[in-house]
């Protein structure tokens, strides 16, 4: 059977792409002309180029396939215009859904995120708790999940969207900077560090799309996709102490005037069109809640993170000093 995955090129879709070569499949990689495509060099996969942004049709990256696995999408970052995401993330994904529906696709699974619920009120959030975007990515991604879901109703396509948690371990470089200045001594706890902070092993990740491709139950649900467990910022900054041999920082400033100088820097930077040094994204790494149920996923998908904290950052560490990344 021939997949295809979309922004194969990219840290989730690289694993996800490699793992169904394991399976057996025949993967067919979309990337954007011109992209990097290191992280497939030891796959077999069949490259195609195309920008899912512009307004093309994707019948020709679509056809003969039988599942699609999108994962591209505009992620967030600092002075990239609106437009930018909705481009990529609802445009796209329409127009990649209509070559779906055309190509007689037996299964669209759609990453989505957990962001689209925001700040969680009352965690752990569930799947059918509303939705709450705080920034224009959350935004342009509620819309493109929301758009699936209703190719779904009205056309039939065999949906399934994915939410992960936050995506972290080898190969991946979000989180580089918080383990460089934890080993560092360098880092300072905003805020008191009991909000909850859901992370996904990558190997789990990619364990919980393969089933939302291949399992009935999957069709026209969302999932949210997370680790075994729901560890506060304060348990987070821990394990990666341990990790990388490090003492665990004792140092902690309160929230607001951290994050009234974010809101400064902002709007001192972008006249420019520069990246600030602090802004308040930054600071709601350390005061909002992110802790989310997984029980849909491992009642109708028989999903079973595999990955404990402790043994996923050792293994995200020992990769960063292999690659000589935490000096």
């Amino acid at each position: 059977m021939k997949v295809l995955v979309t922004g194969a090129n990219g840290f989730t879709g690289s694993h996800l792409a490699r793992q169904l070569c394991r399976d057996g499949l025949q993967v067919r990689a979309l990337v954007r002309p011109g992209a990097d495509l290191a992280l497939l060099e030891q796959a077999a996969v069949e490259v195609v180029h195309a920008e899912i942004g512009e307004d093309r049709p994707l019948d020709g990256a679509v056809a003969g396939c039988r599942v699609v696995y999108h994962v591209a999408a505009a992620y967030r970052a600092e002075n990239i215009p609106r437009r930018v995401f909705f481009d990529v993330n609802v445009r796209g994904t329409r127009l990649l859904l209509e070559a779906a529906l055309r190509a007689g696709v037996t299964r669209f699974v759609h990453c989505s995120t957990v962001g689209v619920q925001g700040d969680i009120k009352n965690p752990p959030a569930r799947e059918e708790d509303p939705y709450a975007p705080g920034d224009h990515y959350q935004e342009s991604k509620v819309e493109g999940e929301e758009l699936a879901l209703a190719f779904h109703r009205e056309h039939g396509l065999p949906v399934a969207v994915v939410r992960p948690t936050g995506i972290y371990g080898p190969g991946d470089t979000r989180f580089l900077k918080l383990f460089r200045a934890i080993r560092k001594g360098r880092f300072v706890m905003i805020g008191s560090g009991k909000v909850l902070y859901h992370l996904t092993y990558i190997d789990d990740l990619v364990q919980g799309f393969i089933l939302a491709g291949e399992k009935e139950a999957a069709v026209g649900q969302v999932f949210t996709i997370g680790g075994p467990g729901q560890p506060e910022l304060n348990d987070l900054v821990h394990g990666i102490a341990a990790a990388v041999h490090a003492s665990p920082p004792r140092l902690r400033v309160p929230v607001w005037p951290v994050w009234a100088a974010g809101l400064l820097c902002e709007f001192a930077c972008k006249p420019f069109g520069i990246q600030p040094p602090l802004y308040r994204r930054r600071v709601d790494f350390f005061r909002k809640e992110r802790g989310f149920d997984i029980g849909k996923a491992r009642r109708l998908l028989g999903y079973q993170p595999q990955i404990a904290l402790a043994d996923g950052l050792r293994r995200t560490a020992d990769w960063y000093r292999e690659k000589g990344l935490l000096n």
